[in-house]
């Protein structure tokens, strides 16, 4: 007895084109590559904004001010960047850490110069009246340290710009400032735009 095998029917109705075939490959192929064209991107944008807080971080640090001690040069809520050095004059604004804050102040003497301060505020550097431009007013300010005061070592006699109610190196509560304290030179404002510029 012989069996007999049919051949399956075969129907093509509904089945897609050759054309069609074609189009969703290539749409395939464009979400494949757009993926790619993402993920790129995204990595690239990573690595820039890691790239930068590092930059920040290590070299150019970004500060917000808080405070009016450094009026009328730096006002609260400017943002400034610092630089990075070890090597600091007479006129240089700095950023440093004390007690738990950073703080903004002006170098007034470096170590081994001696300051004094008289009543009315005018500031002498080795016996030298020092030429402050930057002041809208002096002032003796909280003073509690002796005067005519000797820069220790490896470190530096800061003082604010708004005498009169800055403290800083004229007080024993903030003091001296040592070269691991200090954050990096302010030299530049960048907001508010209409302050951007460079610092002095």
């Amino acid at each position: 007895m012989k069996i007999r095998r049919e051949k399956p029917n075969l129907t093509f109705d509904g089945a897609p084109t050759v054309r069609q075939l074609e189009q969703e490959l290539e749409r395939e192929q464009n979400k494949s590559f757009c993926g790619r064209i993402l993920f790129r991107t995204v990595c690239t944008l990573v690595t820039v904004a890691a790239a930068t807080i590092l930059m920040a971080t290590l070299f150019l640090p970004v500060l917000q001010i808080y405070g009016n001690s450094m009026l009328p040069v730096l006002n609260q809520g400017d943002i400034v960047v610092a630089v990075k050095s070890r090597n600091f004059q007479t006129g240089d604004i700095i950023s440093f850490q004390c007690n738990n804050q950073i703080l903004v102040k002006r170098v007034i003497a470096r170590a081994g110069q001696w300051v004094n301060i008289d009543s009315d505020g005018n500031v002498y550097v080795d016996n030298t009246l020092l030429d402050e431009p930057y002041l809208t007013e002096k002032a003796l300010g909280e003073c509690d340290i002796t005067l005519p005061y000797q820069v220790p070592d490896g470190k530096l006699f800061v003082m604010g710009d708004h005498r009169a109610t800055s403290i800083d190196s004229r007080s024993s509560s903030v003091g001296c400032v040592e070269q691991e304290q200090i954050i990096g030179k302010l030299i530049l404002c960048v907001w508010p735009f209409n302050n951007f510029g460079l610092i002095k």
